[in-house]
């Protein structure tokens, strides 16, 4: 995790946030133009998720032939 409370893979980067209510860490894709969220209730659940769900993000791309 990055001191600036983001995330970053592949030129990526997510935000994170926290949700007292239901006591679970979540995020976005940001800089992108779709909506693209992820969650965990661990930070390293977070990580994860938000690693596929980039992945998942360049492969949807690639498939429908959309620049990313």
């Amino acid at each position: 995790m990055n001191k600036d409370n983001s995330l970053k893979y592949k030129d990526y980067i997510g935000s994170i946030e926290y949700n007292p209510k239901d006591k679970c860490l979540f995020g976005k894709l940001l800089f992108i133009d779709d909506l693209i969220s992820y969650e965990g209730e661990k930070i390293n659940d977070l990580e994860h998720n938000f690693k596929d769900a980039v992945d998942d993000y360049i492969q949807s791309c690639a498939e429908l032939r959309k620049s990313f």
